[in-house]
């Protein structure tokens, strides 16, 4: 990665005004609308923080949660709230204050034209995408892309290494992911439109999780949609397919925090975790949640005071 694009991206996390607003859908979890905030940026009062439904989000919104309080910051976490299209307005609503995000999808879902993939271009992209009162702070060295898997079997008998090897069998194989995969660029929509690829059905299951990745095993489902810390890719043994064109950008760790909220301490504390969470580290935590069945909150808690977050 060019240094000095990694430089603009850790540091880009000042307001800028939209270019881009939120489509559709919910826009309160209250359901009356909500109220938006705005303001010089206060953690008095301490940080909702909201999480999408799938494991990793919910321990990162935990970790965040841990890392905040080190700082002295009351934290309340709301885990499993739901899909991109929910919490992202929930957030601009005032609902919640902090989301744990991934760069190149959260970038796409403002902007599904964009072009950027590198770390850097994807930050300093964000500064400008993201509405009035919403900030991407620092994002973390860790990174967690989608990646679309099929079994070693079904590699070797439809010849498939990369997502280009899926047009030879258009109209043959069956897509498995969670529901939004069906309309979204990091989807069957830029698999169709940069690759040509077309499935015989679509099949909406869950991020990463156990139904899409138990009809992976059955062969109910061809290709899935996992993420790449998933310790169940290695362990079974699935071939991750490539990407030769690029159309799963970088997906580094990015805090999304509305600006009413992101004071010095918030933006501190935030920093340092990123800083310390590797790709590596959280493939592990994960393993420990998903695999271990240990709770999230205390996997979180339990890596903050292992790695000093719990103390300023």
């Amino acid at each position: 990665m060019n240094r000095r694009k990694l430089l603009g991206g850790l540091l880009a996390g000042a307001s800028v005004p939209a270019l881009a607003a939120c489509g559709g859908g919910i826009t309160s979890l209250k359901g009356d609308g909500g109220s938006g905030g705005s303001g010089g940026g206060s953690s008095v009062g301490g940080l909702v923080i909201g999480t999408a439904n799938f494991t990793e989000n919910q321990l990162l919104g935990y970790l965040y949660a841990e890392a905040l309080k080190g700082a002295g910051i009351k934290t309340n976490v709301r885990p499993n709230l739901g899909s991109r299209e929910i919490v992202i307005p929930a957030l601009q609503q005032g609902d919640i204050d902090l989301l744990p995000e991934y760069q190149g999808n959260l970038l796409l879902h403002f902007d599904d034209k964009a072009p950027q993939t590198e770390a850097g271009d994807l930050q300093n992209a964000l500064t400008v995408a993201l509405p009035g009162g919403l900030e991407a702070l620092s994002y973390a060295a860790a990174e967690d892309k989608d990646v679309f898997c099929v079994t070693r079997e079904a590699a070797r008998e439809y010849g498939l290494r990369s997502f280009a090897d899926l047009a030879k069998q258009n109209g043959k194989l069956v897509f498995g992911g969670p529901a939004e995969d069906k309309n979204r660029v990091v989807g069957l929509v830029g698999l169709k439109n940069r690759y040509g690829v077309t499935f015989k059905e679509f099949k909406a299951l869950d991020a990463s999780g156990p139904l899409v990745k138990g009809a992976l095993k059955k062969g109910d489902v061809d290709v899935a949609n996992l993420f790449s810390t998933d310790p169940d890719i290695e362990a079974n043994d699935w071939v991750i397919l490539a990407d030769p064109k690029a159309l799963i950008p970088a997906q580094h760790i990015v805090p999304v925090v509305r600006s009413a909220k992101a004071d010095a301490k918030v933006r501190k504390a935030l920093a340092r975790l990123g800083g310390a969470l590797t790709t590596q580290e959280l493939a592990r935590l994960n393993k420990l949640v998903s695999n271990d069945k240990k709770d999230p909150d205390r996997v979180a808690a339990d890596w903050a005071a292992k790695n000093g977050l719990t103390k300023e």
